[in-house]
């Protein structure tokens, strides 16, 4: 891995991923899922330092509400359609095919990729417990995977000198990418701070350690492809999460009817 501090290095050749569509506030990038795959093994071996948001509704929310965290949004060096209901807004909006990446299927992809390539990984945040069940996991399907560590932080904000020394203890390790689980937007700003710091690329996975280490199970496909995986989260977590639900997706659907008759007013058929 290379640790210099120039964001990239000479000659690069052109990454996977070139194109960013605005949806929303926000720009989400987009490709196909192997695209996504090879870009971030792209930034593996081009550039010192980056990060990769997972967008769902949520987070395209979040970031329309709060200008800088779309800030924080817009400045990844990719950001995934994650929610069916973003990889569909993508071709309302711009009229191509564009599938979802969610960091559900990317996790364990990336895990299998970076065992064959040899890269390394660490992964931060979530508990004790579930990142045990998350290296338990991998060791297991996949024994030539190189774990760089795992790191539960306190459920705090660190000191200056306690993030000082974390940062340190992952950069040791020298990984290649580490998967962040902190949830949204805290996990997206840690990244967006420790740009430049972390050498590494950075993934804010969020649930995806849950559902990978088998301790929460993911709706079927046909229910996942109908955009319904927010209803199990709801049933899951109902005290947390009504609120967000019902105040999230209401606006969601009022700003693309929004954004859909202003396209309609200034491009009349």
């Amino acid at each position: 891995m290379h640790t210099d501090t120039t964001d990239f290095i000479s000659t690069v050749p052109a990454p996977p991923l070139q194109e960013k569509r605005k949806l929303l506030s926000s720009l989400i990038s987009a490709g196909s899922f192997d695209d996504f795959v090879k870009h971030i093994f792209w930034l593996t071996e081009h550039k010192a330092s980056s990060y990769v948001c997972f967008a769902n509704v949520h987070m395209l929310m979040e970031a329309h509400r709060d200008k800088e965290f779309n800030e924080v949004l817009n400045n990844a060096d990719v950001a995934t359609p994650d929610g069916s209901p973003v990889s569909k807004l993508a071709k309302l909006f711009y009229g191509k095919q564009q599938e979802r990446v969610a960091g559900m299927d990317l996790l364990p992809r990336l895990l299998q990729e970076a065992a064959v390539r040899g890269k390394s990984v660490y992964f931060y945040g979530s508990t004790e417990q579930v990142l045990e069940a998350v290296v338990s996991k991998a060791q297991q399907e996949l024994p030539s995977l190189r774990i760089a560590g795992h790191y539960s932080p306190p459920f705090r904000k660190l000191t200056e000198a306690e993030d000082a020394a974390v940062t340190d203890m992952i950069n040791r390790s020298k990984p290649d990418l580490v998967f962040v689980a902190l949830g949204c937007p805290k996990q997206e700003r840690w990244m967006a701070a420790h740009k430049g710091q972390v050498r590494a690329c950075m993934l804010g996975v969020g649930q995806a350690y849950m559902t990978y280490a088998g301790l929460e199970k993911r709706l079927p496909q046909w229910a996942r492809n109908l955009s319904l995986e927010w209803t199990y989260r709801l049933w899951l977590e109902p005290r947390r999460l009504w609120k967000r639900y019902l105040v999230t997706n209401s606006m969601f659907i009022f700003l693309t009817l929004k954004q859909l008759l202003q396209q309609q007013t200034k491009n009349p058929a």
